[in-house]
């Protein structure tokens, strides 16, 4: 066998199991996969985006964190919102501003980060040429891919009541977006219907013949360029030419005698890890499953990592992260201490309801122990699409507070923190699972229980993607409406707030790669109509 990929897209999983059947490498079938996922999940993710990626190569030695984050344009400043600023979403993704600029169109936009992050990770640890790489995308661009439930789900939500723009207004802001997602006649094209993308597909094939170069110092840049400043853009050639991405050492933890490998700040993985090592401080396995106690250490735990999110993460280069103590085992056993006696933490946040998170994630391990795994996005959709480019850029400026003096304040060059966490599970010095999971606020829970699913309950991958969540990153416990009612009914007798989501399948989306003996497991979490694919 040559290896798994598990991707929450069909269409694009297919593709990277292709380039592992074909001879390429983790590597290069995450990237094909990637390009893809921007084709077949626009609103998810794509060349106008951002993410970050863990690499391990044992038989070469490498195990490193790639981050392409997109920053902040270099013009910005920390109080160009501050005057606007009414609210933020109850799970803190979201800074909401009265006229919604950072929200909605080109000011929304940061510097894009993925087509630097691919074609590194490409070019220094793939085995096969970027066109040959990129060419199932471009196929897939001209050709048009078929509207999944998911993707409708998440065009055709309602988010007014959490005081956001409907991504449905976001696809009908550009020309390009109503002449692709809509039919003649302005009704919003439904599962079964098929979209195509030529714009986006001459796109691709000037990246793939130019590289990254083409797409930040060359011809595609200048346009991005142009249209930036014709339409009330930051982004200049110049935040373009200065984009970089940020190699970094992974960050470690432990978790019943496993070794967490995490991506540092401003992404998710310290969280990751400061979730983990709490519950840790619990035998878990003795629990009911989702019964009321385990939910309630799970609520607790998951909202001490809040406060320290809350107060802490943010760019690094702009802001002083404790990661020491937050990867610390004694202070997480102290919070679990905390937990132990009953107290229940606070995190206040306006009540309004969730907003759905949007970002994808793909996952490798190939015949040779190379393990990748990837987190890339827009943040949120901004609807700006320059006219012949076929992408949609980030809204990533909504991600920063407009408040000046805070963490995640804005700052020119920075990037907004990320939950984002592609992390890697080693048995000793062996990798033995590749996760991720898309969801904005909800991925760090969302990883941490489908991790505990496996390593406490025993359950296999995909059971462990797919069972019954909970998030609790407010002074509310969000629960799957699987979780029985009986549970919940015990939960609010302890005095806690408790909402029921009307989905099956919420709080994020993990998708897994389990190594198992000569072979390999998986799991993609229903909700994202995904699948996992061994070769």
């Amino acid at each position: 066998m040559r290896g798994m990929i598990v991707a929450a897209q069909p269409e694009a999983a297919e593709v990277g199991a292709d380039i592992l059947r074909r001879g390429g490498n983790a590597v290069d079938a995450a990237i094909a996969c990637a390009f893809s996922q921007g084709v077949v999940d626009p609103q998810m993710c794509g060349i106008g985006g951002f993410g970050a990626m863990q690499i391990c190569m044992p038989q070469r030695g490498v195990h490193t964190v790639l981050e392409f984050l997109a920053r902040a344009p270099l013009s910005a400043t920390a109080g160009m919102w501050a005057d606007r600023f009414v609210g933020q979403t109850r799970d803190g993704f979201v800074f909401l501003l009265s006229d919604h600029a950072n929200e909605l169109g080109h000011l929304a936009a940061g510097t894009p980060g993925n087509v630097a992050g691919y074609c590194e990770a490409l070019s220094r640890f793939g085995t096969m040429a970027l066109p040959e790489v990129v060419a199932p995308a471009i196929r897939q661009a001209r050709e048009g891919f078929m509207v999944r439930p998911y993707v409708h789900y998440y065009w055709a939500i309602d988010q007014r009541a959490t005081g956001q723009v409907n991504t449905e207004d976001k696809l009908r802001l550009s020309e390009t977006g109503r002449a692709i997602y809509f039919h003649p006649d302005g009704s919003l094209k439904r599962p079964g219907d098929v979209v195509a993308n030529p714009d986006l597909a001459r796109t691709l094939e000037r990246i793939a013949a130019g590289g990254a170069q083409a797409f930040y110092t060359g011809e595609i840049a200048r346009e991005i360029a142009a249209d930036m400043a014709a339409s009330g853009g930051l982004i200049t050639l110049d935040d373009l030419a200065a984009y970089r991405v940020r190699e970094k050492a992974p960050i470690w933890g432990a978790y019943r005698g496993l070794r967490i490998a995490g991506n540092p700040p401003a992404a998710g993985g310290a969280s990751l890890i400061e979730l983990l090592q709490i519950l840790e401080g619990f035998d878990l396995a003795s629990l009911r499953h989702n019964g009321p106690e385990h939910i309630r250490i799970l609520a607790e735990a998951m909202k001490w990592m809040t406060i320290d999110k809350d107060a802490h993460m943010g760019d690094p280069d702009f802001v002083d992260v404790p990661l020491d103590r937050l990867l610390s085992p004694a202070y997480a056993a102290g919070l679990a201490a905390r937990i132990r006696a009953g107290e229940k933490a606070r995190v206040p946040r306006s009540e309004l309801a969730k907003d759905p998170p949007d970002t994808t994630v793909c996952c490798v391990i190939d015949e040779e122990g190379n393990a990748v795994t990837i987190t890339h996005t827009l943040g949120q959709p901004s609807g700006a699409i320059t006219p012949g480019l076929g992408f949609m850029y980030n809204g990533t400026m909504s991600g920063f507070d407009p408040r000046p003096g805070r963490a995640a304040s804005i700052a020119p060059g920075k990037a907004r923190g990320s939950a984002m966490a592609p992390t890697i599970v080693f048995e000793g010095e062996r990798p033995v699972i590749a996760m991720g999971a898309p969801g904005g606020t909800f991925i760090v829970p969302a990883i941490a229980q489908a991790l505990s699913n496996v390593v406490d309950f025993g359950m296999s991958m995909a059971d462990a993607v797919a069972a019954p969540r909970i998030v609790c990153l407010s002074d509310t416990i969000d629960v799957s409406n699987r979780v029985q009612r009986g549970v919940t009914d015990e939960l609010q007798a302890m005095g806690y707030a408790v909402a029921r989501s009307y989905q099956s399948f919420a709080f994020g989306a993990p998708h897994g790669v389990k190594a198992e003996g000569a072979g390999w497991s998986g799991g993609a979490d229903p909700q994202r109509d995904g699948m996992a694919i061994a070769v």
